[in-house]
């Protein structure tokens, strides 16, 4: 049960987690507005996905961390069951499909360059990242729709169709769970809490094995990019590998405290034999540093903004350009399954 202290220090550790999370949304999703503010025409690159799942999931996180102390103080019978479970999961679910996306493109870059070094040696790898496009040609007509309708014409590439596919099964998964645990607030044999509990160890395993995707495929990048000379391909190895260690690190703790302690389920709290100190700090690891790190460092490493766009003629946004250093930089629309816009010199062909 929770003494006065222990209440105390959980409410103030749960004002500061929502307050961080609130920050974090912010500024994703002021970012993603200037973003698209400045090249709309685009529609969805790599880029505004990005801000716009981490400002989503820690949107998730503020509404669950209020909802908690709110629960807390007037005793919703059903905050203990479903409804905080889908509260504290889905969240969760938004943060995994973000990485889980990051890693899909860099398993792109990484077979890409496999690709191109086999049939040209000599070929860099950064314009190997640029030789690949997702463009296809199209007719006027659906040129202007798309303009209009950026959401229905998004080409996406098979990889990243497979991490839809693999998020919503997790989310019908989760809603699966949800429904039993609603189910076992009667009077039968159905435990909530275990049903829960397993829930939240399958999804931690889940996480530590992302975590340890991303570092083998970040380390595979890194070692592929070293081969370039360049002041550009250097930045790009140091935000490949800063986010690789980040992963791993902050996955593998927040797994470790899923997996170990009852930490994800602490919406459980009248069940819950509470520590103030000691579950606070481990409720801090979890998710702090298991979320709000990671999403934070994701947006500082897509944060530049791309030049502003002019309009363009129809053939040209149909035109593939190779851009190397010493060619005059040109706009090119781009989907999101591209790194980010062109028109950035900084992220031009980045992984990130």
């Amino acid at each position: 049960m929770i003494g006065l202290r222990e209440g105390r220090l959980l409410f103030g550790v749960n004002v500061g987690l929502a307050c961080v999370d609130g920050i974090i949304a912010v500024l994703a999703f002021t970012q993603l507005i200037r973003i698209h503010s400045r090249n709309s025409q685009l529609g969805w690159t790599r880029q505004k996905v990005f801000h716009l799942l981490i400002g989503s999931t820690n949107t998730g996180y503020f509404i669950y961390f209020v909802l908690t102390l709110v629960a807390a103080c007037k005793d919703w019978p059903c905050w203990s069951y479903s409804c905080g479970f889908v509260a504290m999961a889905l969240p969760r679910i938004l943060f995994f499909a973000a990485f889980l996306l990051l890693l899909s493109f860099w398993v792109d870059l990484c077979h890409q360059a496999t690709d191109e070094e086999e049939d040209d040696e000599e070929q860099s790898f950064l314009e190997a990242l640029l030789e690949k496009s997702f463009n296809r040609p199209s007719s006027t007509t659906a040129d202007s729709r798309r303009t209009w309708f950026p959401f229905r014409f998004i080409h996406v590439g098979s990889r990243q169709k497979i991490v839809i596919l693999v998020t919503v099964l997790v989310f019908l998964v989760m809603v699966t769970f949800a429904v039993l645990i609603w189910i076992g607030m009667g009077n039968n044999s159905i435990d909530s809490s275990t049903i829960a509990r397993v829930y939240v160890d399958l999804f931690a395993i889940a996480i530590l094995l992302l975590g340890g995707a991303l570092a083998c495929y970040g380390l595979l990048l890194c070692l592929k990019m070293r081969k370039v000379r360049s002041e550009r391909a250097s930045s790009e190895i140091w935000k490949v590998a800063g986010l690789a260690i980040v992963s791993l690190i902050c996955f593998t703790s927040s797994a470790f405290v899923a997996i170990f302690t009852d930490i994800p389920m602490l919406y459980h709290w009248p069940e819950l034999y509470i520590d103030g100190v000691y579950e606070s700090l481990l409720l801090i690891l979890y998710y702090f540093l298991g979320s709000s790190v990671p999403s934070a460092f994701l947006l500082w490493v897509v944060r530049e903004l791309p030049a502003m766009s002019v309009t363009n003629t129809r053939e040209e946004s149909r035109t593939i350009t190779f851009i190397s250093d010493h060619s005059p930089a040109v706009h090119h629309p781009q989907p999101w399954t591209i790194a980010t816009s062109s028109q950035n010199p900084v992220s031009r062909g980045s992984p990130v």
